[in-house]
């Protein structure tokens, strides 16, 4: 994968292969845009990001081991400067507002990525945000509930907890979490015991059914 002179080098992130070929097609067309790598889940994004020569990283919301989500936070943790624009099929407000509040520059839903997807890069590349039509009525929605209510509902979970418990309902052991989210077994157990009394859970089944509902892993 060759960048082309003066092009942005881009990362896309999906375990699609067919919407990554798709997407790839959209942007390869374009003189300033130019996709260097591909990956299929979000660790590898984040590993690819921090290897250099990314400008951008598109990150599908959800993808195996991390999601767009968690691979976007894990970024901004490490301080490293990409821009990152999230592509999704789901229109579901939660994503929108996860994916504003780990720094992503967009949200680009993928019925409309032919007409959205260049403008959101570019738009991504200048520093500057950009939302689909449908998500700027739901900003401006939330805006307003949270003016009526004084204040927003805290997140039951906390990101690592989210990224901990995504990791069991996809089968993970817990020294294989340990190595994939860098921290010690014993954390992970930690957080294993507090999602389970977060949750008022019993077990990993219990866990992955929870996982299932709130769209952390498909079914």
């Amino acid at each position: 994968m060759i960048k082309r002179p003066d092009a942005a080098a881009v990362l896309l992130a999906d375990d699609h292969v067919l919407v990554r070929q798709g997407v790839r097609m959209i942007l390869d067309a374009q003189a300033d845009l130019t996709v260097v790598a591909e990956v299929d889940d979000g660790a590898q994004a984040v590993e690819r990001v921090a290897d250099g020569g990314i400008d951008l990283a598109i990150l599908d919301v959800s993808m195996p081991r991390l999601t767009g989500l968690q691979a976007a936070a894990e970024i901004q943790r490490r301080g490293i400067e990409v821009a990152v624009l999230m592509l999704s099929m789901h229109d579901n407000e939660q994503y929108l507002f996860e994916a504003l509040k780990v720094g992503a520059s967009g949200y680009v839903h993928k019925s409309v990525a032919d007409r959205d997807l260049i403008t959101a890069c570019r738009a991504a590349l200048r520093g500057e945000p950009f939302l689909y039509p449908g998500a700027i009525s739901t900003l401006i929605r939330e805006f307003l509930h949270r003016g009526q209510d004084g204040q927003s509902e805290a997140s039951l979970l906390t990101a690592r907890e989210e990224e901990v418990l995504k990791l069991i309902a996809e089968g993970h052991a817990g020294k294989d979490i340990a190595q994939l989210l860098f921290i010690s077994p014993k954390t992970v157990e930690r957080h294993r015991g507090n999602l389970l009394a977060k949750l008022g859970l019993k077990d990993r089944l219990e866990l992955t059914r929870y996982a299932i509902r709130v769209g952390l892993i498909e079914a």
